[in-house]
């Protein structure tokens, strides 16, 4: 049987295969696909040119373009690279950035799944959309606000919370200089900001299972943990895959929002919890830090994160190659 079916798929000799011609349809696509490609060239690619600059020592020269003063500037080659990993503070920088993100990864799945399938589980859909917007509002807040926000919460003199703890007999709390409490705020706000859009991605998904499943599942007795667990988590294993991968790939990447602006840019007492490469770099270009350092810093961040997702897919594939994105 096997011999018949080779015969059948195999391609008979002499005989070439029909080449795809062009057509009308193609046309359509290709010029519906145009302004995308135009502007990726114009505003993603034709900008990468700049990095260069990360291998330059850029100098101004009087009367000179941009263009003349970077092929004018001197090749240094690594060393701005050097300079930027031989920094003392870059251990503190790749740890902040690297638990942090950690932490928010595996929270910003766990919470978010675990409320989407809960308000998959209410009956009254007009409280389910209420739920979903109440959380899903904070993401459309910009960190600007927000900070206010804390503040009006954390300020050493008028904040809510010094209120709360003098009134049950404590002493006043200086937030802003004690850098003891900061890593709970950050993962607090992250959560609080990024959960609902979250749990919108997961019950999207949860709300397009079959539900036959279910009813026969309960016809044979199963709780809610046991649908939960043999039915809607590995339905769900391809997007929570897939949001796995494309948050590990920018986990040398923090939010700058979230560090700089909420912390009331990093003022020296949460320098050691709060300092993230962003806030470095931004800090950096600032100051006096030439310009190549900041670039190669930049550089340095967008090549971990490049090869820390190729690393994720690859080993995804290699476990359940149907999951991985690339």
């Amino acid at each position: 049987m096997s011999e018949q079916v080779r015969a059948k798929v195999a391609p008979v000799p002499g005989i070439k295969r029909k080449r795809h011609r062009w057509t009308r349809d193609d046309t359509e696509l290709g010029l519906l696909g145009l302004p995308t490609f135009i502007w990726y060239v114009l505003f993603s690619y034709l900008p990468m040119f700049g990095l260069i600059i990360a291998f330059k020592k850029y100098q101004i020269f009087p009367r000179q373009s941009f263009l003349a003063n970077l092929f004018m500037s001197d090749w240094v080659g690594f060393d701005n690279f050097k300079f930027f990993i031989n920094n003392n503070t870059f251990g503190m920088l790749l740890r902040n950035t690297l638990l942090y993100n950690l932490v928010f990864i595996v929270l910003n799945i766990v919470i978010p799944v675990a409320l989407a399938m809960m308000i998959n589980e209410l009956y009254s859909k007009r409280k389910s959309k209420v739920y979903q917007t109440m959380m899903f509002f904070p993401h459309f807040l910009s960190w600007v606000v927000v900070s206010y926000f804390v503040f009006a919460f954390l300020s050493p003199d008028k904040g809510l919370m010094n209120k709360i703890v003098i009134a049950l007999g404590g002493e006043k709390i200086m937030w802003y200089s004690e850098p003891t409490y900061w890593p709970f705020i950050l993962v607090f706000m992250n959560l609080w900001k990024g959960v609902g859009y979250n749990m919108v991605v997961y019950l999207a998904t949860i709300t397009g299972i079959d539900q036959s499943l279910y009813e026969a599942a309960m016809l044979d007795g199963a709780t809610k943990w046991q649908q939960a667990k043999y039915i809607t988590l590995p339905l769900m294993k391809t997007i929570l895959i897939t949001m796995f991968i494309l948050n590990v790939g920018k986990i040398f990447y923090s939010d700058f929002g979230l560090f700089w602006q909420v912390t009331q840019g990093v003022p020296n007492s949460l320098h050691n919890v709060a300092s993230t490469f962003d806030t470095f770099i931004y800090s950096a270009l600032q100051g006096s830090t030439p310009i190549g350092r900041t670039a190669a810093a930049s550089l340095f961040q967008s090549v971990c994160c490049c090869a820390t997702i190729l690393l994720a897919n690859f080993i995804v594939s290699k476990i359940d190659p149907d999951s991985a994105i690339i």
